[in-house]
């Protein structure tokens, strides 16, 4: 599983700010990482831990950004 680098707390604020047009970026903490697809199907959790996690979603990537998420 992955993050996104801005905290969103909800998926919502997530897909609020793709349809924005703003670029996301994924990283994939501790020492299951950082192996992130550049492109490909890429999956995310929310928020950060230590904050128990409330959302889950199944992005997709292109050249490195997040592009679109389920």
């Amino acid at each position: 599983m992955a993050y996104t680098i801005q905290n969103f707390k909800t998926k919502k604020q997530l897909k609020t700010a793709l349809a924005e047009g703003r670029c996301i970026s994924v990283y994939q903490p501790g020492p299951f990482g950082p192996d992130v697809p550049a492109d490909g199907i890429v999956y995310l959790e929310g928020p950060h831990y230590p904050e128990p996690h409330r959302w889950y979603a199944q992005g997709t990537m292109e050249d490195g950004r997040l592009v679109s998420v389920k």
